[in-house]
């Protein structure tokens, strides 16, 4: 890969820009462009994907933005496996701005989430390869004059099998470019793949390691200034009023800019711009939630619970069947909100011109961040260029844009480059949290303690409603009740959904997921409170309950022989396991833990049984299961995240910590073969891993955690 990631050419520069005998293969996702151009041709849809140069250069252009998840390594592998090229003769570059032409194939927007990004490519993309690839076939046989099926495509050429004639790809550029683009062009079958399923090396690693890679914070432009801000620390507030003497007297400072809610320092590095925002006594104007807290929002959803919601599931009668069960149970879950901390603080580079406007950054949302500062700064939206780098960690905090929009109201008040950046303070107490929820959860079971009717009923936020209006189901955030009514065998099913917003100004956001990896603690908690109501073993009483689900029922199964399951434990250590089928994937994770008897705990091992359907590429999947099981043991262990006077209490790394080095636990991916469509493995790692450890805490210690983070004291002996 290249080791400039950012695009820095608007599409039509780009397009001018390109090799005059290049072949460029242009597709319209959903859908295809009819005829193929050479690049210098301005009249073809600029929509392009490949791009194949004289001098046998391939560049594969990426949607997906690469924020440490591997878009750039499996997203390309798939079009070189079709296209017959090792992935080392691949250059990567990122897709510019345009939600037309660049939207995902599953959403439409032009964003990268969901743990949706192969999902998404697998079979459009692949038709990308394997479209070109037919297309240099025939080049090549009506150069030759021999019929098509004597032609096959190997390593980057054209051979005709009985002659053995060989044309490079780049030498059949200019021919295969007049050729109209044939429609379904037939892809690979599993069995014949060289590339996908093997254990690619990421391609952004070098550039990483050798410290060339550019992430948003990076950037540095000619007369570029950087500006240290400060957002009214209460939800909703407003700019109130400053003295800017003292911010001036520091040197390298030169202006203070203001917008609604906020306040910056200018100056000619950070440092200046830091210690001039820390000389200012700014005054807020704290509005109406200046006395909002943790303690107010976890009541305003105790009584929203009690309300109605809208009905995502019912199927059977669970009334009738609770009624009439042996037992009931019922359990009230708690999830707290939660920040994203990623590794790269919020930041964001502008400059406002007359002409236009350009953007610098790392966003998971594109085209939202040019339509937020398109209509900031005034103008249409095909003005404004936005140049997308690495991003140093998303979690879904980069799918919102409200950072770019605050930029882009202080960017439009000078004439240079202006780079803003948030503190690690002002990124925690400005987040787009992952939502509060309350989870109240009922099981009537037969006289053997399996259940026969499951209600699941919950409280919190509609992220989706909020972010994208048009994929509410008659009113329903499919999202918030995504997993809610368990992988489970139950005959009576009711799933709820109740919404309760939090004060204007407090924005709610997707946290490496929403549905499952909010679902998953409840639910695999509440089957484990049920299995020992039923005075059975975990694992035996979830086999039970999965006769109907094989694929979760092997996952289960895998996880529980790899970790040894059933093996004794010595006093105070305990082994936990939580089950997940979401995102077209399924896993089952294996915990063990040790609790102190002044409480605290330590995480020993994880083992982790994963069907994910084909592995693009399966070193890329251990490292995301990888991750998402640090991510989910952060938020168990350390999550905490509270409002008070309309605050955030907490405020960097001292208060709100990520999971130590010393604190890793051994972590064991194993698997499961599968000939499936590829599933998402981004979020499944954080929505397991909680249950799990929630789970192996009770075993080690015979007390129920029904909210997190964990709660020492609770655990002392």
């Amino acid at each position: 890969m290249d080791d400039h990631t950012a695009i820095s050419l608007p599409r039509r520069r780009f397009l001018a820009s390109s090799a005059a005998s290049a072949l460029v293969i242009a597709f319209q996702l959903p859908g295809a462009a009819k005829v193929a151009h050479a690049a210098q041709d301005q009249g073809f849809s600029p929509n392009a994907y490949l791009r194949i140069g004289a001098d046998d250069s391939i560049t594969i252009i990426v949607a997906l933005v690469e924020m440490g998840q591997g878009t750039f390594t499996s997203v390309p592998m798939l079009i070189a496996e079709e296209l017959e090229v090792e992935l080392s003769k691949v250059k990567v570059e990122p897709a510019p701005a345009d939600e037309k032409t660049f939207g995902h194939p599953l959403y439409g927007l032009q964003i990268t989430g969901g743990s949706a990004s192969i999902q998404g490519a697998w079979a459009k993309l692949r038709q990308v390869g394997a479209t070109a690839k037919q297309m240099l076939v025939t080049a090549a046989a009506q150069t030759w004059a021999v019929p098509e099926q004597e032609c096959r495509a190997v390593g980057g050429q054209i051979i005709h099998g009985p002659s053995g004639r060989k044309l490079s790809y780049g030498k059949l550029a200019a021919a295969a470019s007049r050729l109209p683009v044939p429609a379904g062009a037939p892809l690979k079958d599993p069995s014949q793949f060289r590339l996908v399923g093997t254990s690619a090396p990421r391609v952004d690693t070098p550039s990483k390691v050798n410290g060339a890679a550019q992430f948003g914070i990076d950037v540095k432009l000619p007369g570029m200034k950087v500006a240290a801000i400060a957002v009214c620390p209460v939800i909703d507030g407003t700019f109130g009023s400053v003295d800017d003497s003292p911010a001036m007297k520091v040197s390298g400072v030169r202006q203070v800019l203001r917008s609604a809610n906020a306040i910056a320092v200018v100056a000619d590095h950070y440092g200046a711009a830091k210690k001039g925002l820390a000389a200012l006594a700014i005054k807020w104007n704290e509005g109406k939630s200046a006395n909002f807290s943790s303690k107010i929002w976890r009541a305003q959803l105790a009584t929203a619970l009690k309300g109605k919601g809208v009905v995502a599931l019912n199927e059977g009668s669970f009334a009738k069947a609770n009624a009439a069960a042996a037992r009931r149970h019922q359990a009230v879950y708690e999830s707290p909100p939660l920040a994203h901390t990623t590794m790269e603080p919020i930041n964001c580079t502008i400059h406002v011109r007359k002409d236009g406007c350009e953007v610098w950054l790392g966003t998971q949302a594109p085209a939202r961040a040019q339509g937020l500062v398109a209509k900031a700064v005034g103008m249409a939206p095909e003005r404004v260029v936005v140049h997308n780098f690495l991003i140093g960690g998303g979690f879904g905090r980069k799918l919102d844009a409200d950072y770019v929009e605050t930029a882009a109201h202080l960017a439009k008040q000078v004439d240079f480059p202006l780079k803003v950046v948030f503190s690690r303070e002002e990124d925690i107490q400005h987040d787009a949290y992952r939502p509060y929820f309350l989870d109240e959860i009922a099981a009537g079971l037969d006289k053997d303690g399996v259940p026969v009717a499951f209600s699941h009923r919950t409280a919190g936020s509609a992220v989706i409603a909020r972010y994208a209006p048009a994929w509410l189901n008659k009113g329903q955030d499919t999202d918030a009740v995504h997993t809610a009514e368990t992988p489970y065998a139950v005959p009576n099913k009711f799933v709820e959904f109740v919404r309760h917003e939090p004060p204007a100004g407090l924005l709610t956001g997707n946290w490496r997921g929403v549905g499952p990896t909010h679902h998953a603690f409840p639910n695999e908690c509440f089957i484990d409170e049920l299995a020992v109501l039923a005075k059975a073993d975990p694992v035996s009483y979830r086999e039970r309950l999965l006769a109907k689900n094989p694929r979760a029922l092997a996952v289960l199964k895998l996880a529980a022989d790899k970790s040894g399951w059933g093996a004794s434990l010595p006093a105070r250590q305990g082994r936990g396991i939580a089950l997940v089928d979401a995102w077209d994937s399924c896993a089952a994770l294996v915990t063990d833990v040790e609790v102190g008897k002044d409480g605290s705990v330590k995480v020993n091992r994880i083992v982790c049984g994963l069907d994910c359907g084909i592995a693009v590429n399966p070193a890329g999947v251990e490292a995301q299961m990888e991750s998402g099981i640090v991510y989910g043991l952060t938020a168990a262990l350390y999550g905490t995240l509270t409002f008070e006077r309309g605050r955030v209490v907490q405020s960097n790394f001292h208060d709100y910590p990520p999971l130590r080095l010393n604190e890793m636990p051994t972590v064991e991916i194993h698997l499961l073969k599968s000939g499936a469509k590829p599933g998402g493995v981004g979020e499944m790692g954080t929505a397991v891993a909680i249950p799990s450890l929630m789970n192996a805490i009770y075993a080690a210690t015979r007390k129920r955690l029904r909210t997190y983070p964990v709660a020492v004291d609770q655990l002392k002996a």
